[in-house]
């Protein structure tokens, strides 16, 4: 191999170490597990999205998107008095290392304004985003399988 080609070979492997650290810095460092979507029967206009995070580093989720919604928040469910309210929040904190649960009457991620029914045995892309302390904000996209309850609940009785 001539000296030229191995100049030209290592030039192009630090090229694209380069494409791929940049690429990589907008990566979320969060990982995202059991993620599932509750099923939404045709005309219902909206479901929630639920799943536990964990990041290597303090961050924030701010915000979700996805196809099959005109509309996408974080949500929680909170007890007011002895009412039970939902809302849209700004963000949810996630400590590093520590697992954040989002589940059904708790944190969760709300799609609205569903442009399709949401049918169990199919998967709705999500993107969501966080932000670190400085304000960097970074995503991480996954499918959430659609599911008619919580996994590990489709036989649990009240």
């Amino acid at each position: 191999m001539s000296s030229s080609f191995a100049i030209k070979f290592v030039a192009a492997c630090a090229l694209s170490a380069g494409a791929v650290a940049v690429f990589a810095q907008n990566a979320a460092p969060v990982e995202a597990s059991g993620a599932w979507v509750r099923a939404a029967v045709p005309g219902q206009s909206g479901t929630g999205a639920f799943m536990k995070l964990t990041s290597q580093t303090p961050l924030k989720l701010v915000g979700v998107a996805t196809p099959v919604a005109g509309v996408a928040e974080v949500h929680e469910m909170k007890m007011e008095g002895d009412t039970m309210k939902m809302r849209a929040i700004p963000g949810i904190d996630l400590p590093a290392r520590q697992a954040v649960e989002l589940k059904p009457g708790g944190y969760h991620l709300m799609l609205m304004d569903l442009k399709q029914p949401i049918k169990a045995g199919s998967s709705v892309p999500l993107t969501l985003t966080f932000e670190d302390a400085k304000g960097v904000k970074s995503t991480l996209a996954l499918q959430a399988p659609v599911q008619t309850a919580a996994p590990g609940m489709a036989g649990h009785k009240h």
